[in-house]
């Protein structure tokens, strides 16, 4: 893994790299996206039917688009007990905390005859998509879901690509009916994001899709976002390891290597104030290599998005992290709740040596879906608030228009829209 010192022209050049990965810079797959989704408006389940066997291998059609009972039930013969289990400690672990979010309605109420206030509404239904094959992740289906069920949302379905025998991963089958998700559709990629956002005769028109996906589902989201609202265009993971030198480089290293083992774009970043500590992750990561399972995606992530950044301080090594403004950032100093409160810019924070990222991955509570790209920088984690919609109220009486009714006059006059002045003046003409 490559050592740098860290300077302005190293810091230009690896926030370059990085946004190299970003889903807006795959422009060449667009069209092929759009002519999916054209067709998709078109044709509708007939086009759907006709994706799926050609990327899936699957013969999809009205009668076998749904997961039935029988086959969730399936799922549960199939999955490990023990893993079950699990599922259901983490969705108490997600439930919890999400619950915290729950907003209510409010109106603030004057003498002179004023109510204002805000209406929150969860979204009537919302669509999940959830990948298939070597990226499924029950985890995912989790942490998508559980905030939409704490939020309210009336009916949430579910998209996933189903097997060249028709059949869903057990796992996301169990973690779905877990955490509340009312029908399952067996349908993948850029058709389902296209399906869900306009409606066919055997999936509903949602309101809103959420869910990670790869490229063509990121741009399909891209495509439909105003027509539906969506929750981001998700990048490839990334880690970023903030440390002094009282971090354990074992600790580190594996950490490092726990993001990078997702795909070839996934991006690890070390930036420390100790040439011995980035001299020893190194030579442990190495050691890792040898190891793990994943070793030909951990060698390329490596290769392509693996820094080691050696900082001359600390204020320098806070400044790197807040400009490249990470998915995950672990914290690992002498003291890291005091050098968090200096940290501006990242997804999630994790505090100290035994907060490694897999414990928010899977089971802390707080979720996992995260600006990715530097978008940590105006974009928050998945939540709540990303189910519900907010009205403005506002009631005013005779007498409380009465007392503000020339300063409105005026107002619009200025911006000369006299129409504007009138609705207010006729009423006390």
């Amino acid at each position: 893994m490559r050592v740098l010192e860290l300077n302005e022209d190293t810091k230009k050049d690896i926030l370059t790299n990085l946004l190299k990965r970003s889903p807006n810079s795959y422009g060449e797959y667009e069209g092929r996206v759009n002519s999916i989704i054209e067709d998709i408006k078109a044709r509708r389940d007939e086009a759907v039917f006709e994706y799926t066997a050609k990327f899936d291998g699957f013969p999809l059609c009205a009668d076998n688009i749904v997961v039935t009972e029988a086959e969730i039930q399936e799922a549960y013969n199939e999955i490990d007990d023990g893993l079950v289990r699990i599922i259901r400690k983490a969705l108490e672990n997600i439930r919890s905390y999400h619950a915290k979010q729950r907003r209510n309605s409010w109106f603030d109420a004057a003498p002179k005859g004023t109510i204002l206030g805000q209406k929150i509404t969860p979204l009537a239904k919302v669509g999940v998509y959830v990948p298939g094959g070597k990226a499924a992740y029950p985890s995912s289906v989790l942490m998508n879901v559980v905030p939409a069920r704490v939020a309210g949302v009336e009916q949430i379905i579910m998209c996933t690509p189903p097997g060249k025998d028709g059949k869903i991963y057990c796992g996301t089958l169990v973690a779905a009916k877990e955490a509340g998700v009312d029908v399952i559709y067996k349908v993948g990629g850029a058709q389902a994001i296209a399906a869900m956002a306009y409606g066919t005769d055997c999936i509903p028109k949602v309101d809103k899709i959420v869910g990670p996906g790869n490229i063509y589902v990121a741009l399909a989201k891209k495509a439909v976002y105003g027509q539906v609202g969506i929750d981001s265009i998700a990048g490839p993971s990334e880690i970023m390891v903030l440390a002094d030198e009282t971090a354990n480089p074992v600790f580190v290293a594996a950490d490092l290597l726990s993001q990078a083992e997702h795909d070839e774009l996934a991006s690890a970043i070390l930036v420390t104030t100790s040439k011995e500590l980035a001299q020893n992750v190194s030579r442990e990561i190495d050691g890792f290599l040898t190891k793990l399972s994943r070793k030909d995606i951990l060698e390329k992530s490596l290769e392509n998005y693996g820094y080691i950044l050696i900082a001359h301080d600390m204020e320098e090594a806070v400044s790197v992290v807040n400009d490249i403004a990470s998915e995950h950032l672990e914290i690992v100093t002498k003291d890291p709740f005091q050098t968090m409160t200096k940290i501006k810019n990242a997804g999630a924070i994790f505090l100290g040596e035994y907060s490694s990222e897999p414990l928010g991955d899977y089971f802390a509570g707080p979720n996992h879906v995260l600006p990715t790209n530097g978008t940590a920088k105006f974009f928050s984690p998945l939540e709540v608030d990303d189910f519900i919609k907010k009205s403005s109220i506002i009631s005013y009486s005779k007498e409380a228009l009465y007392e503000i009714h020339e300063d409105i006059e005026k107002f619009a006059e200025a911006e000369g829209l006299t129409a504007h002045a009138n609705s207010i003046r006729v009423r006390f003409e």
